[in-house]
């Protein structure tokens, strides 16, 4: 008898969780992510990880432990080992919506006139250096016309500090054939305030540059709470 009453429960869960994961879906389709919380888009996705289970706690969990979306699906994947009931599968969910959100950022900026489309630029630096817990160091190499030919990741640091040497960057500019570059870095402090020492490493960059033909347009920082432009500064 206890058995026939704990499969009946076990039954009533299994259809309860059933129901809302379809009323989930359909809303989803319905009416796009815009009309979903933050922990319904974990929950969908953790759908697709973890079929045989409801996933609404643990997407809330998720929201409780980071703070977003955005900061769950980008948080470190030891942080997200340490989360009971994430394995592996769910954290490949997780790093393909990651994923997913950069490619098709750098889809909007790549091949295209950056100077005339630069709020996609900024969209796309910040989804894929935003989050991030270390510093990183990127490039995105110009042509004659301002096209987006190359966007690489120089160096990546630790969580303040991220080595870059200005011969080593306008090489890689000349070995690209581009004649111009911006300069991307992040601050995981949130704060995108330029330190004393982005601003001479800046200005050495742009000195060596300039004696080669390659012209530096503008450094972003990118932190969580936004970005700073040295030429909006008037530090270029």
């Amino acid at each position: 008898m206890a058995d026939d009453t704990k499969n009946g429960n076990d039954q009533r869960t299994k259809a309860h969780y059933t129901g809302h994961r379809q009323r989930l879906k359909e809303k989803f389709l319905n009416s796009g992510g815009a009309a979903l919380a933050d922990y319904e888009i974990l929950e969908l996705l953790l759908c697709l990880a973890i079929p045989r289970r409801d996933v609404k706690p643990l997407a809330k969990t998720l929201i409780r432990e980071f703070g977003n979306f955005a900061e769950a699906i980008s948080a470190p994947r030891e942080r997200l080992r340490e989360i009971p009931g994430i394995g592996e599968t769910a954290i490949a969910a997780l790093k393909l919506a990651e994923a997913s959100a950069q490619r098709l950022a750098q889809s909007r900026v790549l091949n295209k006139p950056v100077l005339s489309n630069w709020q996609a630029l900024l969209d796309y630096c910040q989804i894929s250096m935003g989050h991030q817990k270390k510093e990183q160091f990127r490039i995105l190499f110009l042509d004659r016309k301002n096209r987006l030919i190359a966007d690489e990741v120089q160096q990546e640091g630790t969580v303040d500090h991220t080595p870059v040497y200005p011969r080593e960057v306008i090489k890689r500019a000349l070995e690209l054939q581009a004649t111009a570059i911006i300069l991307v870095h992040n601050h995981p402090s949130g704060d995108p305030t330029p330190s004393q020492d982005d601003i001479l490493m800046t200005r050495k960059i742009e000195d060596v540059g300039k004696q080669l033909g390659i012209l530096l347009h503008d450094h972003l920082i990118i932190a969580r709470s936004g970005q700073c432009s040295f030429k909006t500064l008037g530090l270029l």
